[in-house]
């Protein structure tokens, strides 16, 4: 995911502990899963190109991570980024040095302008852990919207759909580095936790670090109502960029971001 929460290292003993964070591996583990950020950034582009209609269309996009939906989204919007984390960000700039990128938390980052698309994808909206936390996000991404734009929002589960217990395995094998990151589904009630293992050899050594995710099962009711409480005028497309499901809010009035 594109924010990280909490994270527990727990280094092999005598060596360096790492960083607290996984981002010079989050590239090779969703990779190693075929992720593929071009056919997605191509679903976003059916989605927008009928429903904006500025002749140099802007995009932001929320929890950017480290900024692989802007790579191909650049080639129909002019693009920016934010993200929470300052170590996403400064790996997007690495990619996309002529971008503009910002570290800001969804519900409060203020940039003073608007954008033609605000996107927020790969599920990112999920960390916001309560419905109030939902509609203080959904409410200052729309405020960053303009009239006749769109906000894009790509949705975590809903309840019912994960299952408690399931067990997960990603992996990298290249000559110079060995990964498994491995986790287990928790669901407690509107609650989806899970502790992601990364164990990671390189020459230097083999160590071990635990990364804490914790993301709110939100139900279709709760999303669609934090758009209308933003003012915006909701459709859901069931399908979405990744089977996940799409909520696209349409800002009709000046007032309706407010």
């Amino acid at each position: 995911m594109q924010l990280f929460i909490a994270i527990e290292m727990i280094p092999r003993k005598g060596t360096r502990m790492y960083s607290a964070d996984s981002i010079a591996y989050y590239d090779k583990i969703y990779a190693s899963q075929g992720k593929d950020y071009r056919k997605e950034a191509e679903y976003l582009q059916s989605v927008l190109h009928t429903r904006i209609t500025d002749r140099k269309p802007t995009l932001l996009d929320v929890a950017c991570g480290t900024g692989n939906h802007l790579l191909y989204l650049r080639k129909h919007f002019e693009v920016e980024g934010v993200d929470v984390s300052l170590d996403f960000v400064r790996a997007a700039r690495s990619k996309l040095p002529k971008v503009k990128f910002y570290v800001g938390d969804m519900r409060t980052f203020r940039l003073g302008k608007e954008y033609s698309v605000v996107t927020c994808l790969f599920s990112s909206i999920g960390f916001m852990e309560t419905s109030s936390k939902l509609q203080t996000a959904i409410r200052n991404m729309a405020r960053h919207v303009k009239v006749g734009g769109v906000l894009v929002v790509e949705p975590w589960f809903s309840p019912g759909q994960l299952i408690d217990g399931r067990v997960s395995l990603a992996s990298v094998d290249e000559d110079k580095l060995k990964m498994v990151r491995m986790s287990t589904t928790r669901v407690e009630g509107t609650i989806s936790r899970f502790d992601f293992h990364y164990l990671i050899g390189t020459s230097e050594g083999t160590e071990h670090f635990v990364e804490r995710h914790r993301m709110r099962l939100f139900t279709k009711d709760e999303m669609v109502d934090a758009f209308e409480k933003a003012g915006l005028g909701v459709e859901y497309d069931e399908k979405g960029p990744t089977g996940r499901g799409l909520y696209i809010g349409k800002r009709v009035d000046a007032k309706s971001n407010i």
